[in-house]
């Protein structure tokens, strides 16, 4: 390699050689030979005895001297300033010099493989590149699509490989038909009354168990179009195809009869009736049916105004009906008598102080009525008796709750839920439609002396269906 700097008038070089790398400073020390020569001069002048020079020439000589001196400091600053410039010109020339190890190879990454039945994108493996691949038709690929060469000389992802799409393994084939792999396809191989491609088309010439037959409204003819050469026949929506390829016709699909005997569950909450073509749901008189089309819901004759209840009786809804009631309160024996004070409800006239059987009986009878749905889940809470004090006064300190009436069959237990609550509860499902009544009691107590006893008489008007 050449000098990169030559000697110049400042008295600086730079030599560089490729063995050595390094850079040799010579200081050019030519101008302080004007200074050793004259200080020579002085020093000889000193030994060897002159004639003296008077005041006026050894003044001269000084000036001379002290402006020779003051000229080689200039000429002395001026080179150190441009030894520093060039000094600093020849750090920034070396820091920008390639380093040792930059001279060897990139990095590369391993040569990658194309696979079977497959083709690679891209030839470069230096860091930072990417390849592709992809599949053939037939296959699919199973790794990584695309890699990329890192600094490590390693590829990301993991190899790359094309598999043969199996394509019976989404079983095409309906109704029993056997699929049969080929080159990149596959053909079904369909069981007797079937037909198509994917053996969706039915041929039997017997109708299904859940086919309309004989019936002009139940059936259409076939659409039908050529196709490569080959006859194609379909079906509206709710049809089915019957007979043979030559004589086919679309039967309407008995939608209500297949979901019964699939037993998948009903159609309808009530009854599914079949139209040509699909069906729809009915609900039995006295509900209406949703907007979902499927469920029923009880109509309310009488927050509708729908019934025919007379004056002097009220309305009670039931499931699918209503009735009319009118309530009378117990009758009179002895000193125990009674008044109805609402619709609902009867309180015991006042009793002689002397008759412990008036002050036995009911204080209160009260009567409630109960829309149950047929098989009702149980153990389910019908019923809740509580008591009140009324204001200014203290309430009973004990209260007792029982069935006195209407529970031949053990189909109601009536326990407490906290200390001034009790409540009936269903233990055993009704199956309607029947009626039910039964009789319950709650009697105070304070400092554990009877107070007064309430009846409250449930009847359970049970619906003849299950919704």
């Amino acid at each position: 390699m050449n000098t990169l700097c030559d000697q110049n008038n400042n008295g600086f070089s730079l030599n560089y050689t490729t063995a050595a790398h390094s850079c040799l400073f010579t200081a050019h020390v030519s101008y302080l030979i004007p200074v050793l020569v004259f200080l020579i001069l002085l020093i000889v002048l000193m030994l060897y005895p002159q004639p003296c020079m008077d005041k006026h020439q050894v003044v001269g000589v000084l000036r001379q001297m002290e402006k020779f001196l003051k000229g080689q400091e200039m000429r002395f600053t001026e080179g150190l300033r441009i030894m520093k410039s060039k000094l600093a010109t020849l750090q920034n020339s070396v820091s920008k010099l390639p380093q040792a190890d930059q001279s060897a190879s990139p990095t590369t990454c391993p040569t990658l493989e194309t696979p079977a039945h497959g083709t690679r994108f891209g030839s470069k493996y230096f860091v930072g590149h990417e390849v592709h691949f992809t599949c053939s038709q037939g296959f699919h690929l199973v790794g990584s699509a695309t890699r990329v060469c890192r600094d490590n000389g390693t590829w990301t992802g993991i190899g790359a490989i094309c598999k043969d799409i199996a394509e019976c393994a989404s079983n095409p084939c309906q109704n029993g038909g056997t699929c049969v792999e080929g080159v990149n396809q596959y053909k079904c191989t369909c069981p007797q009354n079937w037909s198509g491609s994917h053996c969706q088309h039915q041929t039997q010439t017997a109708p299904p168990e859940w086919s309309v037959m004989n019936d002009p409204a139940f059936s259409r003819r076939p659409r039908c179009a050529q196709v490569n050469r080959a006859q194609h026949c379909s079906c509206d929506a709710g049809f089915h195809m019957s007979g043979t390829s030559d004589n086919s016709i679309c039967q309407d699909v008995n939608e209500c009869e297949v979901y019964r005997l699939d037993k998948g569950g009903k159609l309808c909450i009530h009854e599914c009736v079949n139209v040509p073509g699909s069906y729809h749901c009915s609900c039995p008189s006295g509900y209406k049916l949703l907007p979902d089309g499927r469920n029923c819901e009880d109509v309310d004759e009488c927050l509708s105004q729908q019934h025919n209840c007379s004056r002097g009786t009220t309305c009670i809804n039931t499931g699918g009906g209503f009735q009319c009631v009118n309530p009378e309160c117990p009758r009179s024996h002895g000193n125990i008598s009674y008044v109805k004070t609402s619709p609902f409800q009867c309180e015991r006239n006042p009793c002689p102080m002397d008759s412990r059987s008036c002050h036995l009986a009911p204080k209160t009878v009260s009567f409630h009525y109960l829309s149950l749905t047929s098989n009702l889940q149980t153990p389910a809470t019908l019923f809740r008796m509580a008591t009140a004090a009324a204001p200014g006064r203290t309430g009973p300190d004990s209260l007792r709750f029982g069935i006195v009436g209407g529970n031949s069959r053990g189909i109601f237990v009536m326990q407490r839920s906290d200390r001034q609550t009790g409540e009936l509860i269903l233990v055993q499902q009704l199956r309607g439609p029947q009626e039910i009544s039964v009789d319950v009691d709650m009697s105070e107590y304070s400092d554990r002396t009877f107070q007064a006893k309430h009846v409250a008489r449930v009847n359970v008007l049970v619906s003849p269906y299950n919704f």
